[in-house]
């Protein structure tokens, strides 16, 4: 199969679809893999790197995509890439559908097969692709609040740790998944007293064991959450309905009575926000107010760290690719119901049963395409 891996154009997207360790695993299964110049420059990984595992380096994309079995991205497709995808062509990456009927839209209408990595399952039925920019998402959201709780980035002027004599700031985390878990990890290295809330009651016992009374663990109800986020310096939302529309659980008018100069960092933005006032900002413009608090909307947090979660998602998707590019895309999927779970758009039809609720489409269960 020939694979095409395309520079990224997202807004301040540096991250890469393949590195040169995983050209060198297909290209070591027999693979054709075509690299775009300078795909991986800003992150350290130059053109002769990729030639060295033994890509073909292209100089545009529009040859990637007119010469390419399969596309290996990170981001959505932009809509100029959207226009260059072909009937029958496989499309692995990011989506994030539900939110975005103009990219589903125009998915639709390539007849591309168009597998997403956030709704790939797992055997424990986790999502394995997408929990390494998880990891790094949570991370980076109470860094990214720390930052903007300082008074010259408009926040309250609050450090999160304290010093002594001086209580520390209070961080609240809605979800106690892969992103809240690790932004109560980042929260705690930083002195900041956490509260956790999910409806998961056994998640929040695990998180008990695990941290004991160094959190506070709540059963996530309006009420419950209302206290939280009305005494919180930081807000993190990291609630996810895998493939669909995250639920608005702050609503405007828990934001209007928030301290002011507070910060909220939606970290569900990808699939349209969990705060009622979110709506998507860039790396290059990466906050706004709204009644005096500090939102950041960031759609590809991971993206700041690229070198980092370009690695972090190799490490998860490359099997997947190997299996794709090996068995081709109906092969592979009638051999694995996990990454089955992925196919998302297919040749015109809409696959996934939470996108097609969303937006209205009507839903095609994924085998009957499969023959």
């Amino acid at each position: 199969m020939r694979i095409g891996v395309p520079k990224e154009i997202k807004n301040h997207e540096y991250r890469v679809g393949l590195t040169p360790a995983s050209v060198r695993e297909l290209s070591a299964h027999g693979h054709e893999v075509w690299v775009q110049a300078g795909a991986g420059a800003a992150i350290g990984l130059a053109d002769e790197q990729y030639q060295a595992a033994g890509a073909q380096i292209a100089g545009a994309a529009n040859d990637i995509f007119a010469h390419a079995d399969m596309i290996v991205k990170v981001k959505e497709p932009q809509p100029q890439e959207c226009r260059m995808l072909r009937p029958g062509q496989i499309l692995y990456t990011y989506l994030h559908l539900a939110p975005d009927p103009e990219q589903t839209r125009a998915l639709v209408e390539s007849g591309a097969v168009c597998i997403a990595y956030e709704t790939i399952t797992g055997p424990g039925g986790g999502l394995p692709l997408l929990a390494p920019m998880s990891e790094v998402a949570g991370r980076m959201s109470v860094q990214a609040g720390a930052h903007y709780l300082e008074i010259a980035h408009g926040g309250r002027g609050v450090l999160l740790g304290g010093v002594p004599g001086v209580a520390p700031g209070h961080v609240a985390v809605i979800g106690a998944g892969v992103v809240g878990t690790h932004a109560l990890q980042m929260a705690l290295g930083l002195g900041a007293r956490v509260t956790v809330l999910d409806k998961n009651v056994d998640r929040l016992r695990q998180l008990d064991l695990v941290f004991g009374n160094r959190i506070t663990t709540l059963y996530s109800t309006a009420q419950s959450i209302e206290d939280a986020v009305l005494d919180a310096d930081l807000v993190i939302g990291g609630v996810l309905v895998p493939g669909a529309a995250a639920p608005k659980l702050v609503t405007r008018s828990h934001i209007s009575r928030m301290k002011k100069g507070a910060v909220v960092v939606d970290v569900a933005i990808d699939q349209g926000g969990c705060f009622e006032t979110s709506h998507a900002t860039t790396h290059a413009e990466p906050v706004y107010g709204v009644d005096g608090v500090v939102h950041y909307c960031v759609a590809n947090m991971p993206g700041a760290v690229a070198r980092t979660s370009t690695f972090a998602l190799n490490n998860a998707t490359i099997g997947h690719a190997l299996a794709l590019a090996d068995k081709g895309w109906k092969a592979a999927l009638q051999d694995d119901v996990h990454l089955r779970r992925g196919l998302n758009v297919c040749q015109g039809k809409v696959t996934y049963e939470a996108v097609a609720r969303d937006l209205g489409y009507p839903y095609v269960d994924a085998a009957t395409l499969l023959g």
